[in-house]
């Protein structure tokens, strides 16, 4: 029996980067014999396992065949017979087909190390057309390495998009691709390679539709500027992503995608407010009043200040509306809305009171 670091943590350690995980393979072994050294049979599809102590996966060498389309239609073979080369083998990318040893040695045999120096994305064989989520996978590597797509691996996506392969792929696998993604430094990069074969207009139809616009370029451009300073949520980046469509596209994408709530709702609210945010400058008191009223400023206040990080975000010259938005929203909550109930006789005059209560507050702010 023979195990094998593989896969990222290779890749990562040779751009210098903190390894996160550990995957390892294991040549030589079955089942049975994993478990009497004390692993944990964790797999479904494949014999993968948790190591009793370090709870690290080592999974089984394997070799996979197509049997269905889509991304679940693989038949998957794992024996002792079946080498570390032919493992590698099945992988997505070259720099994801990497091994080290337990003497540190390199197992190199698609040339990954090279394609890393070259900041080269490049499949490994002609079975990558096999699974559409590889195309997703591309895109956010993409995006987190700022690498480059190599001609062929382009042509071959472009290839499995014409032929439908991306038809296949589930909302849910959709999105937690797009979510990784979404987290990454420059995420802009990762829709530029899904335009450029073609899947963007399969995947987010809504937003491919404008992808040329300035506005959705503008969208970009701000999701990348909230994206570097990796504080941002992802209810942020997807506002600021989806802000440049309309309503009722970004309801239609959310349904598509099954978004969470919070990500669907703060960026119709983003598509709604973002104009009025931005020049919030120029808003009196009771503008600024009823724009934070229909954000449920009160009740919601973190939104808010996501609502506006998401609105504000790559806009010039929009500090004087950052911070009258701020002390306005903070002039505002500081109101105790259960003193001014008190003196109040019924529901519709407490209403009112705190109302005129928030206003004042906030024209003091503002003044």
């Amino acid at each position: 029996m023979k195990i094998y670091v593989v896969g990222g943590a290779v890749r990562d350690e040779l751009l210098g980067l903190p390894v996160q995980d550990r995957d390892h393979v294991v040549v030589g072994a079955t089942p049975e014999e994993m478990i009497r050294r004390g692993f944990r049979p964790v797999g479904r599809d494949f014999p993968v396992f948790l190591h009793p102590e370090t709870h690290e996966e080592y999974a089984l060498a394997r070799t996979e065949r197509k049997t269905a389309p889509g991304y679940h239609g693989f038949a998957f073979h794992a024996a002792p017979d079946v080498t570390l080369e032919q493992d590698l083998e099945r992988r997505d990318l070259t720099i994801n087909a990497m091994a080290r040893d337990d003497d540190g040695r390199l197992i190199d045999p698609h040339h990954g190390a090279e394609d890393l120096g070259e900041g080269l994305l490049r499949h490994v064989s002609p079975a990558f057309a096999e699974d559409p989520v590889r195309i997703l996978r591309v895109a956010r590597f993409a995006a987190r390495f700022g690498f480059s797509v190599a001609p062929e691996t382009q042509a071959l996506m472009r290839q499995m998009v014409e032929a439908g392969e991306a038809d296949a792929l589930v909302a849910e696998r959709v999105w937690q691709e797009l979510v990784k993604g979404l987290m990454e430094r420059t995420p802009s990069t990762m829709f530029a390679v899904l335009r450029d074969c073609g899947a963007l207009g399969r995947v987010l139809p809504q937003m491919d539709a404008l992808y040329e616009d300035d506005a959705m370029q503008q969208a970009l451009a701000a999701l990348d500027a909230v994206a570097a300073t990796q504080q941002a949520t992802l209810e942020v980046r997807v506002a600021v992503l989806l802000r440049a469509l309309e309503p009722e596209a970004i309801e239609a994408l959310a349904t598509r995608l099954r978004l969470p709530a919070g990500c669907r709702d703060l960026a119709l609210l983003a598509a709604r407010h973002a104009h009025a945010l931005a020049d919030a400058d120029g808003l009196d008191a009771d503008e600024l009043s009823a724009l934070m009223e229909a954000a449920d400023a009160w009740r919601r206040p973190e939104r808010f200040r996501e609502l506006v990080e998401a609105a504000l975000a790559g806009e010039r010259d929009v500090q004087r509306a950052r911070t009258r938005l701020r002390r306005a929203h903070e002039a505002a909550l500081a109101v105790d809305a259960g003193a001014v109930a008190k003196a109040q006789a019924d529901a519709a005059a407490i209403k009112a009171a705190v109302a005129r209560a928030r206003l004042a507050a906030i024209a003091g702010a503002i003044k």
